[in-house]
C-alpha cells in the first residue's frame, strides 16, 4: 500500500521508518506517525525533521 501513498503537501513519495513507526516526507521534511497501522497524514500531526 506504501506505493500509493504520497506527502499530502509535496505528493512526494513517501518512505517508511519501520523503526520510528513513520512516513517520512523528505521534500517536505516531515515525517508522518502511524498509529494502530494507520498512517496519519495531516500535516499539523507530522513532525519536523531535522535540517542538519
Amino acid at each position: 500500500m506504501l506505493e500509493v501513498l504520497v506527502c499530502p503537501l509535496t505528493h512526494a513519495i513517501l518512505l517508511y521508518d519501520a523503526q520510528a513507526q513513520e512516513l517520512i516526507s523528505k521534500p517536505a521534511k516531515l515525517a508522518f506517525p502511524i498509529r494502530g497501522g494507520i498512517p496519519i497524514l495531516i500535516p499539523s500531526e507530522a513532525r519536523e525533521l531535522d535540517t542538519d
